[in-house]
């Protein structure tokens, strides 16, 4: 079973994730801030981390940055998951590492399925 670490500072988004992911067959493990999303990567070695954008402590693209700088973290892919769609702000959390930057609101089958198919590219 695949494990996915969530960092997401809206806890209504971040049980909707959990409870999607989980309910698709996941292990999941949720932070509440950028900097736990990072501390949890670190510590639980996941084979995905979803991310949201705007977070205290630390933003997404930082802790997703912080991720990919890491020779232990850095082969873990990376989703966004942000209301903010601006193109710009896509480049930003592309060029920061991420596999794909998703907007919100999602449909739950449609983020299972993303994750899904990243996780098949990585062979999980």
């Amino acid at each position: 079973m695949a494990k996915i670490v969530i960092a997401e500072d809206e806890p209504d988004i971040r049980e909707l994730i959990a409870f999607t992911l989980r309910f698709s067959g996941y292990e999941v493990v949720a932070g509440s801030n950028g900097e736990e999303g990072y501390n949890l990567t670190k510590t639980e070695h996941p084979d995905l981390v979803i991310l949201d954008v705007r977070m205290p402590k630390m933003t997404g693209y930082d802790a997703c940055r912080k991720i990919k700088a890491d020779p232990e973290t850095a082969k873990i892919p990376v989703i966004f998951l942000s209301a903010k769609g601006q193109e710009n702000e896509i480049e930003q959390g592309l060029a920061a590492g991420a596999e794909k930057y998703l907007l919100k609101p999602f449909a739950p089958d449609q983020l299972a399925e993303q994750v899904k198919i990243i996780l098949s590219k990585y062979g999980k």
